[in-house]
């Protein structure tokens, strides 16, 4: 079953079971699958629809910050339970060692001798960790690893 199948499934199961608060963040998540689709005229493979929702939880994270900032808690929370359901979607993320492996071993295969040579890094990196590690934190990983 492919993902968008699966996000498709759970809106249909949401409804069912009432559950108002799930199936509007799964529509959320419907609504931007949909639009890309629209916009670009192309059908949406896996690694697209994790691109997606990694969008969405960035989005979730900064509006948690600003959110909390205000003191407007029963908003954080909303956004909280978001990026739970959102999550949900992702695949098994990697441990620090995995993520730290796979950084030497794409600086090693670029050869990548300074920060200047990040992005052919980051452009080896970014398909292989896809939706499985956070892209802030490796482009962190890197950043370090190439001595900037």
């Amino acid at each position: 079953m492919t993902l968008k199948q699966r996000v498709s499934d759970d809106m249909k199961a949401a409804m069912r079971a009432k559950d108002a608060a799930r199936l509007s963040a799964v529509r959320l998540l419907l609504a931007a699958m949909k639009q890309k689709e629209v916009d670009e005229r192309v059908e949406l493979s896996d690694a697209d629809v994790l691109g997606i929702i990694e969008k969405m939880l960035k989005q979730r994270r900064e509006s948690i910050a600003q959110y909390e900032k205000a003191a407007r808690q029963d908003l954080a929370d909303q956004e909280k339970f978001e990026i739970g359901v959102l999550s949900a979607y992702l695949p098994q993320q990697m441990g620090e060692d995995e993520v730290l492996q796979a950084v030497a071993a794409a600086v090693a295969e670029s050869g990548a001798l300074g920060v200047k040579d990040m992005g052919k890094v980051m452009a080896l990196l970014k398909p292989r960790l896809a939706g499985r590690a956070d892209m802030g934190r490796v482009s962190g990983l890197v950043k370090a690893k190439l001595g900037g």
